[in-house]
This record gives structure tokens, sequence and C-alpha cells, in this order.
């Protein structure tokens, strides 16, 4: 059987769950069938589905934008219809977006880690439209790093912000409709009348190749399989003064910064024999972001073996080796850190110089409780 994904499986029964209704869209390039056809295009040309309105996330509609950059509501070309922003002056819709739609339809790729706002944006969306009397239909997709693994810390609730509202995992193991069941019946005040249409022939071992689906980045930073698989750890850079790639054509499978010895320290990294991993000397020159216009040394993180391959330990690891080798010139970019990685604590026991093994220590247990608590918002068996 061929793996289909919701929106697949919507098409095929004829749209049954939007039929009679106005619809909004909250998608972005990401959001393709199988042929690369985009939903936007798929429900806007189906005879049985009122599209009314859009929503952007971050990086916007088109998907173009730079992180952290504001998304502004405007009108699209095509269709004339409006595109509210939910990530500009409002994170979450309005009762006025919010007025004349019957039910918002969530078509996105997420990529299974904390830090990415979508599943944020999303439980917004649950929050507004259960607040307004209005549907949400998700239509899920594939976690591309699998449902089986559940791994790192959890989050302290003074660190909330869009890069982590609630204490999941950095990795949580959930397609976006598993999280958005969770979201809504733990966490939404006024709980939305929700519907998940599920992939049809995914299992939570599967790897994105075993799908047969095509990889459409769902942010600029997010071109390929690779970048994701370091993502996880990698974007932990971005609470330091180091590049994190940002600019290049290697977004976070690279970092270092101007005052870094690659030779130094790729040397050094590889005799720690941390799993699944390897690292290169790599010089580079951001074009954007941090050091744009300057070259800075560094390495590359090559992944090995993946089933090993432990990202957060791993890039925690590498941010406290260059503090080490270069103290006068590292920087923490602490609220930032904090935010990523869900607590103080973490940075305070770097700088006390503990090891990456006693920082997380607890992460074990925290995982083993979510995994607990996630257990009744599951769609999806395993391959065994």
């Amino acid at each position: 059987m061929t793996m289909q994904t919701g929106l697949e499986v919507l098409r095929e029964s004829g749209y049954d769950a939007l039929k009679g209704k106005r619809v909004g869209l909250l998608t972005n390039p990401s959001g393709v069938d199988r042929q690369l056809v985009s939903t936007y295009e798929i429900l806007w040309r189906a005879a049985e589905v009122n599209l009314v309105a859009l929503f952007a996330p971050e990086h916007g509609f088109a998907g173009a934008l730079a992180e952290g950059e504001q998304v502004d509501t405007q009108t699209d070309p095509r269709t004339g219809l409006p595109v509210y922003s939910l990530y500009g002056d409002t994170l979450r819709p309005t009762p006025q977006m919010l007025d004349n739609i019957d039910v918002i339809v969530c078509d996105i790729q997420d990529i299974g880690l904390r830090y990415y706002t979508f599943s944020w944006t999303v439980s917004l969306v649950l929050e507004a439209a259960g607040a307004q009397g209005v549907e949400v239909v998700i239509l899920d997709r594939p976690n591309p790093l699998g449902g089986e693994v559940v791994a790192g810390p959890g989050l302290n609730a003074r660190m909330a912000s869009f890069v982590g509202r609630y204490p999941v995992p950095v990795q949580h193991g959930l397609t976006l409709g598993e999280m958005g069941q969770l979201l809504n019946g733990v966490y939404n005040p006024t709980p939305v009348a929700l519907s998940v249409i599920p992939c049809a022939g995914w299992t939570r071992g599967m790897t994105w190749a075993q799908t047969g689906l095509p990889w459409v980045a769902p942010s600029p930073n997010m071109p390929q399989l690779s970048t994701l698989q370091q993502y996880a750890g990698a974007c932990l850079v971005e609470g330091t003064n180091l590049s994190e790639g940002r600019g290049t054509a290697l977004p976070f499978e690279v970092v270092g910064a101007p005052f870094v010895d690659g030779p130094a320290l790729a040397d050094v990294l590889n005799a720690q024999g941390w799993p699944g991993v390897r690292f290169r000397p790599h010089r580079f020159s951001p074009t954007t972001s941090k050091w744009a216009g300057q070259e800075c040394g560094g390495v590359q993180v090559h992944v090995v073996d993946l089933p090993v391959w432990r990202p957060v330990e791993t890039w925690l690891g590498i941010i406290r080796m260059i503090r080490q080798l270069c103290p006068g010139e590292f920087a923490w970019l602490p609220a930032h850190f904090d935010r990523l990685i869900g607590s103080g604590e973490v940075r305070a026991a770097i700088e006390a110089g503990l090891g990456v093994e006693e920082i997380g220590a607890g992460w074990a247990d925290f995982c083993a409780s979510f995994r607990k608590q996630r257990a009744a918002y599951l769609l999806y068996g395993s391959d065994e």
C-alpha cells in the first residue's frame, strides 16, 4: 500500500469533512501531495470546498521570509483571498479573522522538534478556534524523524515562548495531528472540535525515504533531511555567538566563528568518541546572520550512523568544547539559549564545568513520563 498523507485521504473521501463549510487554510509550500501539487491549489480548485481565507505561519505563506521576520497580512493575488498573518502583529487568529469561517484546515510539514514554531502556531489556532466555536481539521503528515524516539530535556514553564509553549521534550516523536490532539486535550482552556485526518499506511518506525514522499523545505533553513537530523541539537548554537551556518549552503550542519581553529577543534571533538558522528575542519563565510561576510573557522558535523546519533548531547558537547577552547571570545546569548534548551540550568551547569552526561542525567525520566502522557493521543502503531 502506498502511504498517503491526510491531504490525500481527504481528497479520496470527496472532501467529506469540509462540505457545506466555509474553510480557512493554514499552510505553506510544504503542504503538497505526492505529485507536488499544493494543498492551497487542490482546495481552491475542488468544487466541494468553499475556501474563504488563508493563514500564514512564520516564514510566510510562500515560505520565503527569514527566521523571525514579521509576516504581513495581505491579499493572495491568484484567488483574491485574505492571507492572514499568524507571525506578525498577532500570533493567534483574532475573532475578526474567524468571523466568516466555519473550519480551519491545517496542512503543514512539522519536523518533530520543540523549537520549531509551526506546532505552536497550531496550538494558538486551536485555542482561538475553540473560543470562537470554529472547528479545526488537521491533515496529518509523517514525522520526518519517525515516531519512536523521544529525547532531550523538557521545558520549565518560566521559559515558555514561541520556541516552546508547553513542556514537551526537544524530540517528541509525534505527528502534527497527534501533537494537536495532545495540546487540545491537555492545554487548551476551551477545547476545540478537532478532527485529525490521519495518514494511511504510516507507522512510527518509518524513515522518510520509506514514505516515498518528496521533501519540500518547510522553512528556508531546512533545505534537506540532513539539516533536520542535526537541528535537534544544532539549533542550540543560536543561543551563542557562534555561527550555526545560516547564510551558507549547510545551515545547522556547520559551526564556527572567526576565532575558532577548525583543525584543532575537529581533533578534540573526534577524540571524544561520541556515537554516530565525525567532525571535519571547515571554513565558511556566512552571507547573512552572525559573522556575515567574515571567514569563520569551525567544523562540519557528519552523521555517520543515524540510529546511534544523539544530536542534543553531541551539539551541547560541541558548544561546551568551543567554550573551553575559546574562553575569551565565546559568548552566550543567554536568554535565547535558555528558551531553546528549556531552562537556565543547562547553561549554568556548563559554566560550572559539568559534563554533558551529568547535565542530561534526568532527561530519560522526563521522556518516560511524556511517553505515558502522549499515549492517549497516538494515532499510529509501531512496526512491531
